[in-house]
């Protein structure tokens, strides 16, 4: 019979896990209040002891509505957990993602938060200094104006096929359509050409391919795995991605490494995005993997991202009569017929412009986190010195609101962009939509055409009205890493049938 305890030394050490537990606890929250090298700056008690608060909001997809808030009670720096400091200012742009002063060029990325599954090989995105480098420059040819006028073709039929499939099925302007999908299907077919040498049909089939809403999925998985790791459960996430549970991430790839063969296979130069690594595989020995990775992220930015500005600049002009008026005059007297609205000539449509760079601020599609990490000895930021090992960003949506850089933060006016009086107090430099510094966006240009284009073409041939259940659209939407969006059904009356 085996021994057992006495009834009081089960007692006795109960309490001692108990007692230790406690002084644990306690010991933990005091250095992280009072002796942490982040003690001086300011956020809520919560919020400094614990990862807990911030968690909870990003599951949530409320964090950056959140941080506004605090932003408004403690000013421009905010400590958002005990070791990550939140900025809200237009220089801390400058400060976190710029070349320093120092000879240091810049804040390295966070590894925790891109590195979520280091068996994939770097990307652009996260790779270190020198390999950042290498790779941008080889991508950049992909984007240079050279190649964009050569993209015109390419970019120019799918979007035509966008005006064309409105008109089979906007039924004369009595079916509203839900333009969500349409820009989704739209810019994902054309990153799908630019990236890989085929679209994925899904203008012509008028359906998400599956790998679209692989992508979503995805990307949710993989903020799902980042909350894990912030927990300090990186173990764990790595023993999930061994038994085969990250399943989404998984199919996406495999998925990429299929197109990228295919793409190869071709054997031709062609004005795409990636055929600058192509040039340098054998010479760099890029392996399948390292291709995907750089082809991936192309997918995933080239996409979503631009589908989502459209929506938002979509419901933002409906919503907005006098603005939507505004810039249907502009396009309707600048082009006399459809063939004249092309990359090119899109970019003398001023008020468009502005009309994107504040649906840009209003509704950032980059909704996610973007954090450096500061190195050894420390940084300065916005004056104050920052302890090593401290995670720091900046996130848009939070700046893109803020009344100490805006006039009137939540009201749409693109005026702001074009020196009306009424704004001249903006801080404009505040709204980083492509990040900034050395690793700020390479599509910016791609992008900026690009949307221009699919707008310009949707409002030369078509009037818009948005549906009356899609009036509050904006409202409760969630911020994940991306926006979690609600359909978006507006009302497509072709201008040439309106009647009268």
């Amino acid at each position: 019979m085996a021994p057992t305890l006495p009834e009081g030394s089960s007692i006795g050490i109960a309490l001692i896990g108990v007692t230790l537990v406690g002084l644990y606890t306690f010991g933990t929250i005091f250095y992280r209040l009072f002796l942490h090298p982040l003690r001086s700056f300011p956020g809520p008690i919560l919020w400094r002891i614990s990862i807990l608060p911030r968690i909870y909001y990003t599951l949530r997809g409320e964090l950056p509505f959140k941080t506004a808030e605090l932003f408004k009670q403690y000013g421009s720096t905010v400590r958002i957990s005990p070791s990550e400091l939140l900025y809200n200012d237009p220089q801390a742009w400058k400060d976190i993602y710029g070349h320093r002063s120092s000879g240091d060029p810049e804040l390295p990325k966070h590894p925790e938060f891109y590195r979520t599954m280091p068996e994939v090989p770097h990307s652009v995105i996260d790779a270190g200094r020198e390999e950042h480098q290498l790779l941008r420059r080889q991508l950049s040819h992909g984007f240079s104006d050279k190649s964009m006028r050569e993209q015109e073709p390419i970019i120019g039929s799918y979007v035509n096929l966008l005006i064309q499939r409105i008109y089979e099925n906007s039924k004369n302007g009595a079916a509203a359509l839900d333009m969500r999908q349409w820009y989704n299907w739209t810019t994902f077919d054309v990153i799908g050409d630019l990236g890989f040498g085929s679209s994925f049909g899904s203008l012509q089939g008028s359906a998400y391919h599956p790998w679209v809403r692989m992508i979503t999925h995805s990307i949710k998985e993989t903020t799902g795995f980042q909350v894990l790791i912030r927990l300090g459960f990186k173990p764990l996430v790595d023993l999930a991605r061994r038994l085969g549970l990250m399943s989404q991430n998984d199919q996406h790839m495999d998925l990429v490494r299929n197109k990228l063969q295919e793409r190869i296979k071709l054997g031709v130069e062609r004005p795409d995005l990636i055929e600058g690594l192509l040039r340098k595989k054998d010479e760099w020995h890029l392996n399948l993997d390292q291709l995907a990775a750089n082809s991936s992220l192309l997918i995933v930015a080239g996409s979503e991202t631009t589908a989502t500005l459209l929506s938002g600049a979509t419901f933002l002009l409906t919503t907005h009569p006098d603005k939507l008026a505004k810039v249907t005059q502009e396009v309707r007297s600048s082009f006399k017929s459809d063939d004249e609205i092309t990359l090119t000539s899109v970019g003398n449509l001023h008020y468009m412009l502005a009309v994107l760079n504040e649906s840009l601020r209003r509704y950032p599609p980059a909704t996610g986190d973007l954090p450096r990490i500061v190195p050894k000895g420390g940084t300065t930021i916005l004056g104050k010195h920052v302890a090593e090992g401290t995670a720091v960003q900046v996130l848009q949506w939070p700046i893109n609101h803020d009344d100490r850089w805006w006039n009137d933060p939540m009201t749409f006016a693109p005026e702001r962009w074009m020196k009306d009086p009424k704004y001249e107090g903006d801080r404009l430099e505040a709204m980083q939509p492509f990040s900034f510094g050395p690793r700020n966006c390479l599509g910016r240009n791609l992008a900026y055409a690009e949307m221009r284009l699919i707008l310009a073409k949707i409002i030369f041939n078509f009037d818009m009205t948005l549906s009356g259940e899609c009036e509050n659209w904006l409202k409760n939407q969630k911020a994940y890493v991306v926006w979690d969006k609600p359909p978006l059904n507006v009302y497509m009356t072709p201008v040439a049938t309106k009647s009268g």
